[in-house]
């Protein structure tokens, strides 16, 4: 069981109302326009250019490390059931891991939680992101099994579900965040997803009535 990261397993509130304070942006006037791009299926990132055309995201990215305002992942990010939830499906003798669209630092970031899971990755470590297939070449991979025993836990339509499917995997879509609770109900999302589901408490049950 591999998993996405934001909107899955962190709570993305803190990082993108630092990255409004970083733009100089009124945090609920960065969340509303976030929230648009997203529902019209488009790339988070097109968010900045509504704010500064041509942003330069890596290179922003950059200014906040030097700044000293860079990424942070911390307990507190983590959604409540994370550390149990993730610890059950090992228990129950699942291997578990975890790969997102995220940076190489942001892996270190979740390494440095000590998150009872077999393994951790990041698009930045393997130059590659969702939804593209190569990415989920990765993932399967990186987790035992054939595609078809690998289940993608992730809160996205277009980044988790449908790209993880076509790659031959189980998907389980969950109702968490903004992104979870828009695509819960897609029709897109419906036809395609093995389970959806409201916690990571959830899954174990699950996996053993399949």
């Amino acid at each position: 069981m591999v998993f996405d990261v934001g909107g899955t397993l962190l709570d993305d509130t803190r990082e993108w109302a630092r990255w409004a304070d970083w733009i100089n942006v009124p945090r609920h006037t960065f969340s509303a326009v976030l929230g648009a791009v997203t529902a019209e299926g488009r790339d988070n990132a097109e968010t900045f250019d509504y704010f500064r055309p041509g942003f330069d995201l890596a290179r922003e990215r950059q200014l906040r490390e030097e700044a000293g305002q860079g990424e942070l992942i911390e307990e507190v990010d983590l959604y409540p059931d994370v550390r149990a939830g993730l610890r059950a499906l090992r228990d129950a003798g699942v291997w578990v891991g975890i790969a997102g669209n995220q940076t190489a630092r942001a892996g270190e970031l979740l390494h440095g939680l000590h998150l009872p899971v077999d393994g951790i990755a990041t698009s930045g470590e393997w130059g590659v992101a969702k939804p593209d297939p190569a990415f989920f070449v990765e993932v399967i991979a990186m987790a035992p099994g054939a595609p078809e025993e690998i289940v993608y836990v992730g809160d996205h339509r277009d980044n988790d579900v449908l790209p993880a499917h076509a790659a031959g995997l189980r998907t389980a879509l969950i109702r968490r965040g903004p992104w979870g609770h828009l695509w819960a109900n897609d029709p897109q999302v419906t036809k395609r997803v093995d389970w959806v589901i409201d916690s990571v408490h959830d899954l174990p049950a699950l996996l053993s009535e399949a």
